[in-house]
């Protein structure tokens, strides 16, 4: 059975912060936003550092204004990540209880993905603590929210690596197949792609990229153009930007083509004007849902409003891919 000697609800005195799975620019940002709203609420405030396994160990510091000065801009995470198979268990989730519990944290700001997401909706239900949740992921897949943190600079940094890309293939008449990230989820993949005037898009949840490019290598390779650009997201199941070149050089042997796999350069780099913004937001939105008595909630951005939605839908729920974004890229390429 849990323990049950946390404050009760509504007594909230001191907020932990902690950041779990892949990092994503703007969390420091989220950091930032929920550390000094906190303490301009006169509340006090503890980064938990290495995500969930930090909690596990005890890895806590109380942080104060200027613990979160000049970081703005800092892509990664000064709280640092990791992924913790020992909170998946009873045991290492009664570890970390106990260590909240030592340092006389009242409630939780969690920022990641799904991942961090779950297990802040069990541990939430284990041992009564408030937790609100953040959405940090390049992937922009969380149900509930028009973006999340990182999104936006990922974007960007795949748009200035494709236009790079686009002048080597133009000066060599080379296709070049370029694998972004996103796990099973291609809206990465496909909005960056409509930005830097991609021949075609694979991404899992559509065929129509596939007849994209094959329309591309039929017509508008061989009578129009001299060289393109492919997207694939890693996740697509023809297995990658890898595979799906193999099978183009296979089927056309005359072709000059090229695979590019940018991996995690996107999720690094400075935070844009965008991702710092929503970040501000969602953390001072954090806090003041803790102390409206909310629990087991994500804070999201719809139509530029902040918005709260359960953990459990966040977790169970798939964000549907924007078909309007592909009726778009199909329009932009017709030959």
């Amino acid at each position: 059975m849990a323990d049950t000697t946390i404050k009760k609800r509504g007594e909230i005195k001191k907020i932990g912060v902690l950041t779990s799975g892949g990092d994503a620019p703007g969390m420091n940002a989220a950091v930032r936003a929920v550390t000094r709203a906190a303490l301009a609420k006169n509340l006090q405030v503890v980064g938990i550092m290495h995500g969930y396994q930090g909690m596990i160990n005890g890895d806590i510091k109380d942080f104060e204004w200027g613990d979160v000065s000049g970081i703005l801009h800092q892509g990664g995470t000064i709280l640092k990540t990791a992924r913790s198979s020992e909170f998946r268990t009873e045991e290492g989730r009664k570890k970390a209880y106990k260590n909240l519990v030592k340092h006389n944290v009242d409630a939780l700001v969690v920022i990641g993905g799904d991942g961090t997401f779950m297990g802040a909706s069990i541990f939430s239900k284990e041992f009564d603590i408030p937790v609100v949740g953040i959405p940090g992921t390049i992937d922009n897949d969380m149900y509930g929210t028009d973006y999340t943190i990182g999104y936006d600079t990922a974007q960007n940094t795949v748009i200035d690596a494709v236009d790079k890309i686009k002048d080597t293939a133009s000066s060599h008449g080379r296709i070049f197949f370029v694998e972004v990230m996103g796990r099973e989820a291609g809206l990465l993949a496909l909005s960056s792609g409509i930005a830097c005037g991609a021949e075609a898009i694979i991404i899992p949840e559509a065929d129509s990229g596939k007849a994209d490019l094959e329309n591309f290598l039929a017509r508008g390779y061989m009578s129009k153009k001299t060289s393109g650009v492919v997207l694939v997201a890693e996740g697509d199941k023809a297995g990658g930007a890898l595979k799906l070149a193999e099978r183009v050089t296979k089927d056309h042997p005359d072709l000059d083509v090229r695979v590019s796999i940018l991996g995690h350069m996107q999720r690094g780099g400075t935070p844009t004007a965008f991702d710092r913004i929503a970040a501000s937001q969602m953390g001072v939105a954090s806090v003041e849902a803790l102390l409206d008595d909310q629990k087991s909630v994500m804070i999201g951005l719809v139509n530029n409003k902040i918005t709260h939605v359960p953990f459990n839908k966040t977790v169970k729920e798939n964000r549907p891919i924007n078909n309007d974004l592909l009726e778009i890229q199909k329009v932009l390429n017709l030959w």
